[in-house]
């Protein structure tokens, strides 16, 4: 026998979430509002769904609990539902509502229901959260409101709140790259430097190649350089990412740690070898031209789109490399290609001319040639950088951070049965 919606209409009063030595139990009275008498001997009861509230996954479906007899319209029973809460830690939302086997339930059909969030920690301790009685159409539409505003606001609260263990975790993966050489922690300025010394060699000496807008000596390697500062930081964070989790497999595996912060500290790690690479570039930029414009001090309003679409495309590699393990070679020509498609070794004037012009506004779109061009504008050529491509690559990554954020936060809770 299935009946209308109508008759699993239901109110509900003093709704009470109690944590059991069991796991935890739901208490309500619940009043028939519908039209019909509730029988017992037709299957109705009692009975609740646990569900995984960030995919929407039925983990439990609850044992039915039987009315204690017929209860006629605006008759009242008290209900107390044993739940069989899941031992892994995490966030969890119950749906209870009276259900007929042959019928379905009740809130599947718009009724009122009863709906309650709880969370088990680690050690399977059970904590109440929110229980408010509502029905699924509501149940819905606040969902999709809380989706939009973790999707707005978690990236940043992620990064936030966890800044203490990425500052850890980055100062101790930066030390270990020199741990037991003869340099140590000299090689974080030798090696910025002998790439500068390479390329000065190579291009301002060799080649003789010129500025367009500078013809002295050593002006093609400033040139150069101004546009390897951001692709350095890029390039060593997006590089990485596709198995920076898998690097991590143990520490995710026997620990309960915030890994959304793992592609971050790839970002922290690039800026502070762009930040080695500027403490050369800068006293070479002065011996060759003397000064410095006072346009540099723009660079903070180049780093901030930088550092959020470099942690959002981190977020987007690092959870498809869990599944893809053959990302890390493929993003490996991937980036060799974006290198040389963006004008870093290569001056504008060139791909201008060589480039049509379909392809060439195409290219224009590249976030890193948007900071390559505005790196070379604060340091080289004295004025600000383009603030409406600059806007509008800021604004980009915010949208790109957040759905890149929202895909990593999806796809978490089966990382650990993957690694």
């Amino acid at each position: 026998m299935g009946g209308t919606p109508e008759d699993f209409d239901a109110r509900y009063r003093d709704v009470q979430l109690v944590p059991a030595l069991d796991g935890a139990r739901l208490r309500f009275e619940i009043e028939n509002a519908s039209g019909i008498t509730w029988r017992a001997g037709n299957g109705m009861s009692a009975s609740y769904q646990i569900f995984d509230p960030t995919t929407g996954m039925l983990l439990v479906d609850g044992a039915r609990i039987p009315l204690s007899g017929d209860i006629q319209p605006g008759g009242r029973t008290v209900i107390d539902l044993p739940l069989d809460v899941p031992s892994e830690a995490g966030e969890y939302r119950v749906y209870a509502s009276p259900m007929r086997e042959q019928g379905g339930w009740g809130f599947e059909r718009g009724s009122k229901f009863v709906l309650a969030d709880l969370s088990v920690n680690a050690d399977r301790s059970i904590h109440p959260g929110q229980v408010r009685v509502t029905d699924l159409a509501a149940s819905r539409r606040a969902g999709l409101r809380r989706t939009l505003r973790r999707i707005l606001s978690l990236p940043f609260e992620t990064v936030w709140r966890n800044r203490s263990l990425s500052a850890t975790l980055v100062k101790r993966e930066i030390l270990s790259r020199s741990r037991g050489s003869f340099g140590g922690g000299l090689w974080a300025i030798l090696s910025p430097l002998l790439l500068m010394l390479t390329y000065f060699f190579v291009f301002g000496v060799v080649l003789n190649q010129k500025f367009e807008a500078d013809p002295r000596p050593g002006s093609w390697t400033l040139y150069f350089l101004a546009g390897m500062l951001p692709w350095l930081a890029f390039s060593e964070a997006a590089g990485r990412a596709p198995t920076v989790l898998i690097e991590y497999r143990q520490l995710i595996k026997k620990l309960v740690f915030p890994i959304e912060t793992l592609p971050v500290n790839l970002v922290y790690s690039g800026l502070v070898g762009e930040a080695f690479g500027l403490a050369l570039f800068i006293p070479f930029c002065l011996l060759l031209r003397g000064h410095l414009p006072w346009t540099v001090v723009y660079l903070p309003l180049l780093l901030i789109p930088q550092m959020i679409f470099t942690a959002a495309l981190c977020w987007f590699l690092s959870a498809l490399g869990v599944f893809f393990r053959d990302l890390a070679q493929i993003n490996g020509f991937l980036m060799t290609i974006w290198f040389f498609i963006t004008p870093i070794c290569y001056s504008e004037s060139q791909m201008e001319h060589q480039i049509p012009g379909g392809a060439r506004r195409i290219l224009n779109q590249n976030p890193m040639f948007i900071l390559v061009r505005g790196y070379r504008a604060i340091f080289l050529e004295g004025r600000a950088p383009d603030w409406k491509a600059i806007g509008g690559l800021t604004l980009a990554s915010l949208l790109f951070a957040m759905l890149a954020h929202a895909w990593f936060y999806k796809l978490r809770k089966s990382f650990v049965d993957i690694l």
